[in-house]
């Protein structure tokens, strides 16, 4: 079993930034992708960013790029999100989520109930 906890969320106006970090803990041996999904009130869980096990490969979903970037420590079993220029819509729970044996493309696209596992969720708000 994998644990995944998040945190660096928090309050920021309209055009400033955050780093989400993820800490990965358990038997966390094998080839995996992970990513980030956000979910914001009265709408469904969303994808947002994914990176490969080898950290070689990125995909982001559209709103996102060129803002965001997802990266992992392998060493340290983190992954992040650095998000730049944060609009009002961004405004949402972000999930950090892990899948076995994935690419991060196909993170990105896959249903939402084939994901491993998945953290508690990191609060971020951005006001207008």
């Amino acid at each position: 079993q994998v644990q995944l906890v998040e945190s660096g969320g928090g309050l920021v106006q309209a055009g400033g930034s955050l780093r989400l970090s993820c800490a990965a803990s358990g038997r966390t041996f094998s080839n995996y992708a992970m990513g980030w999904f956000r979910q914001a009130p009265g709408k469904e869980r969303e994808f947002v960013a994914a990176i490969s096990w080898s950290g070689g490969s990125t995909y982001y979903q559209d709103s996102v790029k060129g803002r965001f970037t997802i990266s992992r420590d392998m060493a340290k079993n983190m992954v992040y999100l650095q998000m730049n220029r944060l609009k009002s819509e961004d405004t949402a729970v972000y999930y950090c989520a892990a899948k076995w044996y994935t690419t991060a493309q196909s993170m990105g696209v896959m249903k939402i109930d084939a994901i491993n596992y998945w953290g508690k969720g990191t609060l971020a708000t951005v006001s207008s």
